[in-house]
């Protein structure tokens, strides 16, 4: 079975209220895994010269990114120490391009886990726009959690319902394995969704019902299957729509207090939800661990 190893948690911090809602998440998740957290934020890159307030000289774009590289570093020495009082934090200061330097982090740092809201509305609202997140859930290798896209966040930090989104295909074994013992660990239910994409644009039409019903069935022995092979038990749903709006619908249904997919496009038969990630991060109701 997939292992299941959250010991380093990155957070990249912007000091918007977007990113302090989503402090409460990180610090649940750094004391249940027991991981140590780096706290993390990026200066944009300088032009290439400032010109000076005084004496018509010109400052190098390397002497104003440490300037505000070393300012940034004094914010981050002071933030949130009451928060994350009882988990051991490192913060980095950097500075260049927000989605490549968090991920080249990530990377380079052994992450094991990116936990981020969807956009920021701080002072350097440019480090966690949304096209950032996006950059980032593309590039990093390790599991990403992204805040629900909304003004406030209504979750529970630690959730007590999780749900998965699978494909039914061999690639959704290792997601359900994953999903399994994340669950597991934090004490959560577990429960898997497939959703079989319409057939036709008829569905009244007795024949077009009967097709679109062969393939739903065929989708829940596929996910039965699935769920045998990864050795997991767990109450399954298959249904039929468009992916993001019905796996949404269903996260609220089921009231879920965390969506967990996986990412990358799978061309195999039952293999479009990873296809539709970043639509389901943006709609969901409640937060998404996306692996």
């Amino acid at each position: 079975m997939t292992a299941l190893s959250i010991r380093h948690i990155l957070f990249p911090y912007d000091f918007s209220e977007q990113g302090r809602q989503v402090v409460p998440f990180v610090s649940a998740f750094a004391k249940r895994f027991d991981a140590r957290l780096t706290l993390f934020s990026v200066v944009p890159p300088a032009f290439d010269a400032v010109p000076a307030a005084m004496g018509g000289a010109a400052l190098r774009a390397g002497d104003v990114s440490a300037d505000w590289r070393r300012s940034l570093q004094c914010q981050l020495d002071r933030a949130l120490v009451g928060e994350f009082g009882d988990v051991t934090v490192e913060r980095v200061a950097d500075c260049g391009d927000a989605a490549l330097r968090i991920a080249a982090f990530a990377h380079d740092r052994d992450v094991d886990l990116v936990m981020m809201p969807t956009h920021g509305l701080g002072m350097f609202r440019r480090v966690l726009a949304g096209s950032v997140t996006s950059k980032v859930l593309h590039d990093v290798k390790c599991p990403v959690w992204t805040a629900a896209h909304a003004e406030r966040q209504h979750a529970p930090a630690i959730p007590g319902t999780v749900l998965c989104a699978v494909d039914a295909t061999t690639e959704g074994v290792p997601l359900l394995q994953y999903a399994a013992l994340f669950s597991k660990r934090v004490g959560a239910t577990l429960k898997v969704l497939h959703v079989v994409e319409p057939m036709s644009d008829w569905p009244s039409l007795a024949r077009e019902r009967a097709l679109q019903e062969e393939a739903r069935d065929t989708a829940s022995q596929a996910v039965a299957s699935m769920l045998e092979s990864a050795g997991v038990e767990a109450t399954s749903k298959v249904v039929v729509g468009e992916i993001v709006a019905r796996a949404v619908e269903t996260a609220r249904e089921e009231h879920a207090d965390l969506m967990i997919v996986g990412r990358g496009a799978i061309a195999e038969p039952f293999g479009r939800i990873r296809t539709h990630t970043f639509g389901i991060i943006e709609q969901s109701p409640c937060p998404v661990l996306s692996v």
